[in-house]
């Protein structure tokens, strides 16, 4: 019997849930759909968050040929057995590959001509950033879309979709009293919380009521069934990450090891260390930036079995490092000043002045060259006037960053108030 989330899988946009922001009225991607003139995409965002579902509904809709590939699975053997099948359709075809970050360069490479000459429209998924999963020549020839987390409302709508479902074919009353603990079991996952619902309706036979005892109660006892392996996947991953944030060495190395044991991608490991390295470490020890980039690099030549003891050494570093978020808090608040205040005039006396008319206008007038000051510092004025005075960078309470503090203080006196 096919999975409840299979079964409620909508075939047409109308019964879609979430993304507006890309197909609902008016939107880009919804007119492409409506146009019949789709370009080669990858789809990018979270998992169970409909990108199978809207590679399914792009293919009806336009009534094109369908392929579907498996990145885990699949090799560039299948990648061009669909490309010569594509080319016996005479009809537009749609390649869609699930998972496509887990597709090597060769394999990659292998859809370039294809995509190039319009064989096929391909259609990636992934759940990675494209700009470092995807190679770039491929990249170049399709659009990205970003798809968003579903939100509550969103996960409401498909519990009660499923609800209706079930009742109906099983003639039976299904109440929802409370709902809580089955969208947080779900994470945002739409299919976590199908599967989640359907085991929870599978333990009774006749009429019922949901609410967060039960349904705490009975995915406890049947995990096996709702926590599949590629959803376990996340959770793993995510509880290692939280493990090396929270400082925890013995808990990394665990779920380090949960993952090898898996069969992980050791670069999916070694990307997602070198990102918490800045995040979570910054400035605290910059060195952990440096290490993390190494176990990266190192990881991509050696690989398993060996790339378990780099990856293991660079989590236990990681781990044991002091922590630090005031860079990654940094960059989204300035990011968060320049969506409310737009493109400020850069000050004047720090403008590029290539031209005789630039300088005679003011540009560079008055700037101070740092170096010819002592402590190589000068004091002048460096955002524009609108945002003088305005801190973004904080530093974390940690011995080095309290050192940086102590000499943007001296240095800045009244201006940043450090």
């Amino acid at each position: 019997m096919k999975p409840l989330a299979e079964i409620l899988r909508p075939n047409n946009l109308n019964d879609y849930i979430g993304q507006k922001h890309l197909v609902g009225e008016g939107a880009i991607l919804r007119k492409a759909i409506e146009s019949g003139n789709i370009p080669s995409m990858i789809l990018w965002g979270p998992a169970g968050v409909g990108k199978t579902t809207l590679a399914n509904i792009i293919a009806n809709n336009l009534s094109f040929a369908f392929f579907s590939l498996s990145a885990i699975n699949s090799g560039v053997k299948d990648v061009r057995d669909v490309i010569d099948k594509a080319k016996k359709e005479n009809r537009n075809s749609i390649l869609f590959i699930d998972e496509i970050h887990r597709f090597s360069k060769s394999q990659q490479d292998s859809l370039l001509n294809a995509v190039e000459k319009g064989i096929v429209i391909l259609i990636g998924a992934t759940t990675e950033n494209p700009s470092f999963e995807v190679i770039s020549p491929l990249l170049s020839r399709c659009q990205v879309f970003i798809l968003k987390e579903l939100e509550k409302n969103d996960l409401i709508s498909l519990l009660e979709r499923a609800k209706t479902y079930i009742e109906k074919t099983q003639n039976r009353k299904i109440t929802i009293k409370e709902n809580e603990s089955l969208l947080r079991i779900s994470g945002g996952d739409a299919r976590k919380l199908l599967n989640a619902f359907d085991v929870v309706c599978s333990q009774y036979s006749g009429d019922f009521e949901i609410n967060n005892a039960n349904v705490q109660q009975i995915i406890q006892q049947n995990l096996a069934l709702y926590d599949k392996k590629v959803e376990n996947h996340y959770d793993i991953i995510s509880a290692f990450i939280k493990s090396i944030r929270g400082s925890d060495p013995n808990a990394a190395v665990y779920y380090l090891a949960r993952m090898i044991k898996a069969g992980e991608d050791p670069l999916f490991i070694a990307r997602r260390m070198l990102i918490l390295a800045s995040e979570d470490i910054g400035n605290s020890n910059p060195n952990a930036l440096l290490l993390a980039n190494s176990c990266f690099d190192a990881v991509n030549k050696i690989g398993y079995p060996e790339c378990r003891i780099i990856l293991s050494q660079t989590a236990i570093y990681l781990a044991t490092s002091i922590k630090s978020n005031a860079s990654y808090l940094a960059i989204d608040s300035a990011l968060a000043n320049i969506e409310k205040t737009g493109d400020l005039p850069v000050p004047l006396h720090l403008r590029n002045a290539p031209t005789k008319l630039m300088k005679d206008i003011g540009y560079g007038k008055d700037y101070k060259y740092a170096h010819d000051y002592e402590n190589n510092f000068a004091y002048q004025q460096f955002l524009p006037d609108e945002i003088k005075n305005t801190v973004f960078y904080n530093p974390g309470n940690n011995p080095k960053e309290n050192k940086v503090r102590e000499d943007l203080k001296n240095k800045w006196k009244d201006m940043y108030k450090y």
